[in-house]
């Protein structure tokens, strides 16, 4: 688990450097470190003990400002960085959505959302959190209208030290993301929008006030 924890800080520091540099935008959504209390306090609200890297994770930022429709962005086309075109939750929003869905939408409880759809809470990421699964610390997609079911779909999960070490990849070498078999998704082909990190399918071009990657 050290080597996961070790792992992950390098290649969000590869992630964030690469966004100070390119992508000031979105770089300037993220939040200041959780503490140690925040991350305790979530825990006791929802009832379960977060995976190491994703305690690590969010040890380096609270998440991002864009997790919520009240939050101030001039251009909310910057705050979905992450792949899939979604923004890292806040320890807050991570607590009213993981209640959401399992209070309200009757989803299994262990899986905690960490990223959404900038603004609406429809659609993310979570981080499997049932200790025992094979699927413990790796990543999957939830949805309103869908059941949740691990990243890539068919198996164990993407853990999130190696998702973040193909963003990382896929941002530095200017390409789009590569998945765990080796893979090149297409539909998520980084890009600059607005001064800020987006993704795209490389299908259907970039639209106006886009960027390309190879153009740098």
């Amino acid at each position: 688990m050290t080597d996961g924890i070790t792992r992950m800080a390098e290649a969000w520091a590869r992630v964030e450097a690469w966004l100070c540099e390119y992508a000031p935008a979105s770089a300037a959504l993220l939040r200041s470190p959780a503490g140690e209390e925040e991350i305790a306090a979530l825990e006791e609200e929802i009832g379960l003990r977060l995976p190491p890297v994703l305690r690590a994770w969010y040890r380096l930022h609270d998440g991002a400002i864009g997790s919520w429709p009240q939050d101030s962005i001039e251009e909310w086309a910057v705050a979905g960085w992450l792949p899939m075109h979604r923004t890292w939750l806040r320890l807050e929003e991570v607590k009213r959505l993981y209640l959401t869905q399992v209070q309200d939408w009757e989803r299994e409880p262990g899986l905690i959302p960490i990223a959404c759809n900038p603004g609406d809470g429809w659609y993310g990421l979570y981080l499997d959190a049932r200790e025992g699964e094979p699927t413990y610390g790796n990543l999957g997609t939830w949805a309103v209208d869908q059941e949740s079911e691990p990243l890539p779909g068919g198996t164990d999960g993407w853990p999130l030290a190696d998702w973040l070490e193909a963003t990382a990849a896929a941002l530095e070498e200017r390409r789009c993301l590569r998945m765990p078999d080796g893979t090149e998704n297409i539909h998520e082909t980084p890009v600059l929008n607005r001064g800020g990190l987006d993704w795209v399918d490389a299908r259907t071009g970039v639209e106006d006030g886009m960027r390309r990657l190879t153009d740098l």
